[in-house]
């Protein structure tokens, strides 16, 4: 039987702007263009209802990892973040070997062929060692072509986006192999000069991966790959609003700078998101988790943060009521321009007749209270 709803009194988040006292009405799997006839009615007075929100930079969650290489252990994350509102999910791996990467990928693959995920991330291993954060060094390798088709065949159709330093050796011609092959390439992780990034974007590059973090500093004198980055209409920039990796200053800077459009808010979680304090491991590393904020426990890059236990309703929260920043500007952060930029927005990232119905219920504090994708609650809204 097709289930057939409708979620009226809410404020409803849709391309054009706020609706007061709107309706989202949803049959099946979609959103329907007019409410079923005799569809029960939910009244959501007094909430929100915004777009499932896009994570496309996420390593883990719920004491999981997406670089276990085990399926169930992947599910996991997944379930983790989607009931905290992340209803379009890409993995993320971490540096690790090839063949180590490769059969990540083949599992990762799977998921993305029976729609549980979006697709493959590969950050790293063709990173700077000079910013390598909690990257093993050792892993670390220069972006030979060869090696990065290795793994986009590895993804079967499944590579979405690779970060890597356009300044290392092989690098623009990596980045150019990438756009080619309909892989998104992200620069991150990077030690180049702001000429050098200007080369990678008119090479093909259009994400900066976590802007600021793992790159060097935006100078009067050298202005580095954060200015390049910024100021190119073609580039989306990843934020990570967590209140750790970012000033608020610097957040208000990157979104104000880029503009509502190009902005990604990602998690760019680990396994502890949802989780405890605690140890837990991050590809081959050990992370160390203390008041929220996760760091690499030992070895060359000890101390260094490593992710984030971040996840995006409480991005969406912080983003409203702490920034300061309008709701609609948030929804297209979390939701429309990542799946814009995965080229997704035809089924997910607005809520418009005919996509999914995944979409998110937030009460007037802008805390999540329900979750729906593909027409079936996650987190049912208990509301009177």
């Amino acid at each position: 039987m097709v289930e057939r709803t409708v979620l009226a009194g809410a404020r409803v988040v849709l391309p054009s702007g706020v609706v007061e006292n709107g309706r989202v009405a949803v049959e099946g799997r979609r959103i329907a263009a007019v409410p079923p006839a005799g569809a029960p009615v939910l009244d959501l007075t007094g909430h929100w209802i915004v777009p499932g929100f896009v994570d496309m930079h996420v390593h883990g969650g719920g004491g999981a990892s997406f670089s276990s290489g085990d399926a169930e252990e992947a599910l996991t994350a997944i379930r983790t973040h989607r009931a905290h509102g992340t209803t379009t999910t890409v993995a993320s791996t971490v540096t690790g070997g090839l063949d180590d990467l490769a059969r990540q990928a083949a599992v990762l693959a799977e998921l993305t062929e029976q729609g549980d995920l979006a697709g493959i991330h590969f950050e790293g291993p063709f990173i700077s060692p000079h910013r390598c954060g909690a990257h093993q060094p050792g892993l670390l390798r220069d972006p030979d072509p060869a090696d990065v088709r290795k793994l986009i065949d590895a993804a079967r159709g499944a590579a979405r986006m690779m970060t890597l330093a356009p300044e290392l050796p092989g690098g623009l011609e990596s980045v150019r192999l990438l756009a080619d092959a309909g892989v998104v390439a992200a620069v991150g992780h990077t030690d180049s000069t702001y000429e050098a990034t200007l080369e990678a974007v008119e090479a093909g590059a259009t994400v900066a991966t976590h802007l600021f973090n793992a790159m060097p500093s935006l100078l009067h004198r050298a202005p580095g790959p954060i200015a390049a980055l910024l100021e190119d209409e073609r580039v989306t920039v990843e934020l990570i609003d967590d209140g750790t990796h970012l000033h608020p200053a610097a957040l208000q800077l990157a979104f104000h700078s880029a503009g509502a459009d190009r902005v990604a808010f990602i998690t760019d979680a680990m396994g502890a998101a949802g989780m405890n304090d605690g140890m837990y491991p991050l590809g081959p590393m050990r992370v160390e988790v203390k008041d929220g904020v996760a760091r690499i426990a030992d070895g060359p890059t000890a101390g260094s943060i490593a992710g984030s236990t971040l996840t995006l309703d409480t991005a969406f929260k912080r983003a409203v009521t702490v920034d300061g920043l309008p709701v609609e500007d948030v929804v297209r952060a979390l939701s429309a321009n990542p799946a814009r930029l995965l080229g997704v927005d035809d089924r997910v990232g607005s809520l418009e007749a005919g996509k999914d119905a995944d979409l998110v219920v937030l009460d007037a504090s802008y805390d999540l209270v329900g979750v729906m994708r593909k027409g079936e609650w996650v987190v049912r809204p208990e509301v009177r």
